[in-house]
């Protein structure tokens, strides 16, 4: 897509600190990091959510994404990492990306980064389990 930043980069048109890159995908630093480090991962193809990513896209995205958080650790002296996507929600690109951030303890990023909560009874989360498992199985049927 010509009008998106990611698909961009990808191109060549726009220039990033890239890291990783390979014939199917390609992460570079995050200009506004986490913590130094905070590298976006992407599909070189423009793809908008993770729902959107064609199976045969699955393994090489995330094999590139294990890559990349193993290879912070020695990099960067990290002890750990923090591998998340949003989609469509937080999104600030629409091309589907792969936040991949080198963690340290006591580094103050405390879990994720909205207030968690309790569903109110084992009944409500009852509800909620079935709800999900139903959707489950709705859209396995239709692969």
């Amino acid at each position: 897509m010509d009008d998106c930043l990611f698909c961009q980069i990808a191109g060549g048109q726009r220039s990033a600190a890239v890291v990783l890159a390979d014939e199917y995908c390609m992460a570079f630093l995050d200009y506004r990091p986490l913590f130094p480090g905070h590298s976006l991962l992407i599909p070189k193809r423009h793809i908008e959510t993770l729902a959107d990513l064609p199976c045969q896209g699955i393994k090489p995205l995330f094999a590139a994404a294990q890559l990349l958080a193993q290879a912070m650790e020695p990099a960067l002296g990290a002890e750990g990492s923090f591998v998340a996507i949003n989609n469509r929600i937080s999104q600030s690109v629409p091309h589907l990306h792969v936040h991949v951030v080198p963690r340290r303890k006591k580094d103050g990023l405390k879990g994720f980064f909205w207030p968690r909560g309790k569903y109110t009874d084992a009944r409500e989360m009852e509800i909620v389990r079935a709800a999900i498992e139903e959707s489950v199985r709705a859209l396995q049927g239709k692969n």
